[in-house]
């Protein structure tokens, strides 16, 4: 494998990730590891496949360009004006063939282009990631990840067993291409400065069940809000809070007036202040269909919250059922309710299950432990090394 002379012995990477890491864990993740990568060893392009981004506040925006300009992180914003808009590629297309030595794509849709314009650029080192899995009736997807991204990357990157063996045993990827590289999340910057029950005026008796997520099907959210019928049946007063926007917001509406839950389950859209708002929790949960690694369960276990999850996709990697959390059958919301309502009504269990929480994600989810992963994978492919010699596959 031959690299491009870098004068200061730098590898120039470039991540490749559809959107800027506002909203959805698998982009703000690529953006926080890009952010750490040591700059002594790596030289660090963030690309944004849909640029710019009128979905969010321009503030918001305006301070993650900041610190990508502070640590010394070049941006490249494509001004893609549709699925079809292959000129708006050539900007990306020079930089793989001249300035990079290593491409690092996230999620399938930059997985696919990572992949063409890799090749097409003869860029080095080409890496995917993969951040959930779930591809059932998606022949076409199945067979792009087998037959052009994985036959064409370097190592393909996946973030739990689950979905790595789902990758080998349904896809067809060659197992020597995969590595697992769990998720990590930096520590958190809450102010202090938010108090939920003050600013949505619950009382300091009532409970409050929360979850941050995309809106989207596969979070599940009906799922919730018909527990959350059960647990205002067993205690009276009680908040749901469900924090993030998406396209299943109208649907999720509908079903909370069609169960008369206004005055108990809240969408409190997009917001840039979570870490502040699930301090105010005090049951977190997640009512997924499907997962990978989610960020949002290693915040609530890094804020030191007892948690409800359902056991799909690496949740039961991240938490052992009855010591970091509860786990329940996806598609149960009588199940589901009734592990919410034990840890309500126990707290010495909450407690326990909390500090557990948060002692195993220092511990194996940080960041900074994603990060050293990533780094020792890139210098190995750089070297020479196949994939199945730098991690699980």
């Amino acid at each position: 494998m031959n690299l491009r002379a870098q004068r200061d012995g730098r590898l120039r990477v470039v991540t490749l990730v559809g959107g800027i890491g506002l909203s959805g864990g698998a982009e703000r993740l690529a953006r926080d590891v890009t952010l750490r990568l040591d700059p002594d060893r790596f030289e660090r392009t963030f690309c944004v496949t849909r640029w710019p981004d009128h979905r969010f506040d321009p503030e918001a925006i305006e301070r993650v360009m900041g610190e990508l300009d502070d640590r010394g992180v070049r941006f490249l914003g494509l001004d893609r004006r549709g699925a079809y808009d292959l000129p708006s590629w050539r900007p990306l297309l020079t930089i793989l063939r001249n300035e990079t030595d290593i491409v690092h794509s996230h999620l399938f849709g930059s997985n696919v282009w990572g992949a063409v314009l890799g090749t097409l650029a003869r860029t080095p080192v080409v890496v995917a990631h993969e951040h959930t899995w779930s591809f059932q009736g998606q022949p076409i997807r199945k067979l792009l990840d087998r037959r052009l991204i994985a036959s064409r990357a370097d190592a393909f990157l996946a973030v739990s067993r689950l979905d790595r063996d789902r990758m080998i045993e349904v896809e067809g990827i060659d197992p020597g291409k995969l590595i697992i590289v769990p998720n990590g999340i930096p520590e958190a910057s809450a102010t202090g400065s938010v108090d939920v029950r003050a600013e949505l005026g619950i009382a300091p008796d009532v409970p409050v069940v929360g979850t941050v997520c995309v809106l989207r099907r596969q979070k599940a959210l009906t799922m919730l809000i018909d527990a959350a019928a059960e647990l205002t049946s067993r205690f009276g007063r009680v908040q749901v809070l469900i924090v993030g926007e998406g396209p299943e917001r109208p649907l999720l509406e509908q079903r909370i007036a069609e169960l008369g839950l206004a005055d108990t389950v809240r969408l409190l859209g997009h917001r840039d202040d979570v870490p502040d708002l699930i301090r105010g929790f005090d049951v977190a949960v997640c009512s997924s269909d499907f997962e990978g690694t989610p960020l949002s369960i290693l915040e609530y276990m890094q804020a030191g919250l007892p948690i409800v999850a359902t056991a799909v996709g690496g949740v039961p990697d991240m938490i052992e059922d009855g010591v970091e959390g509860l786990l329940v059958d996806p598609g149960d919301p009588a199940g589901f309710a009734a592990a919410v309502a034990r840890v309500l009504s126990e707290p010495d269990l909450a407690a326990e299950l909390a500090a557990a929480a948060r002692a195993r994600q220092q511990k194996q989810f940080d960041v900074d432990v994603t990060v050293g992963a990533i780094e020792r994978i890139y210098e190995g492919l750089a070297q020479g090394r196949p994939a199945a010699e730098l991690g699980s596959g």
